[in-house]
Order: structure tokens, then sequence, then C-alpha cells
């Protein structure tokens, strides 16, 4: 396993994460299966994550994304660019308890434009955990793997 791979796809997720990406800079996108059995894609903003392990993203409890997770919690994300490929595959869940989805909040979101705060109940947290991933990134090899294994 190339840890210095892996530790560069961690730099450049924390670097996209509460908020602080500018443009599409900022986002990852989210794929989910939706109702009919297909792959469906959203551009997310990350709110927290830890490397490549796991990566946070906020929504509403009535959104697509939701009531998709509730289905099926199987899941992948893709950060890209012209320097870089991160496709993580694994689940995705539902964050409920208090403290988890206060970890999740961003300062960015006290804007009061899509909820209250860290306790309002359309505020709903996602939580990605990866299995296993692919890591591309400029001028270096393309690293395949899966977490927890060497």
């Amino acid at each position: 396993m190339n840890e210095q791979a892996i530790a560069k796809a961690g730099e450049i997720i924390a670097a996209k994460t509460d908020y602080v990406g500018g443009g599409m800079e900022g986002y990852a996108v989210l794929s989910l299966i939706d109702e009919n059995g297909y792959p469906s894609a959203s551009a997310l903003t990350i709110a927290k994550a830890d490397g490549i392990n796991w990566l946070t993203f906020a929504s509403s409890p009535d959104s697509n994304k939701a009531k998709r997770i509730a289905k099926c919690n199987k899941a992948s994300v893709c950060i890209a660019s012209p320097n870089y490929n991160i496709t993580l595959v694994g689940t995705i869940e539902e964050v409920t308890h208090p403290d988890c989805k206060k970890a999740s909040w961003c300062d960015v979101m006290n804007d009061g434009s899509h909820w209250k705060g860290f306790d309002d109940p359309n505020y709903y947290v996602m939580r990605f955990n990866t299995e296993r991933y692919s890591i591309f990134i400029l001028d270096g090899d393309e690293e395949l793997g899966a977490v927890g294994t060497k």
C-alpha cells in the first residue's frame, strides 16, 4: 500500500472540507442507488472528513439522498480535478447522535439559508465510510486498496 498516495489524498480531501473550497473545487460527487436500481450522482460539499476513512455531508431528511440511503446504503464518492482522481467505495448512513451532528456542523452553515443550527430537524447528516479506494495523482501511480488492509 502506498501510504504517500493515501496521505496526499487525505490532504486533498481535507482542503475541501468545512466549505472552504471555492466553486466546484469544494465539491465531491456522491453516487447512490436510486429507487429503480440505477446509480444517481449529486455534487455535495464535504462537511468533515478523516482522511479517506470517512466523510460527512449535509442534506435534509426529505431529500432524494435520504430516501435512497434508507433503501440501500451502498455508495461511492469521487473527488477529481485535472491533477487527481480519488474514488472511494463503501457504505453511507444517517448520523442521528446530536454530538456527531454537531461535530459535522460548519460555521458557514450559520447563515440560516438551510438550517437554524445543528439541532434543526431539517439538518440531515450522512456519513460515508470507505471500504476500498482508487487514487490517481498526476506524476504518481494509481493506488488501489481496501481500508484497514496492508
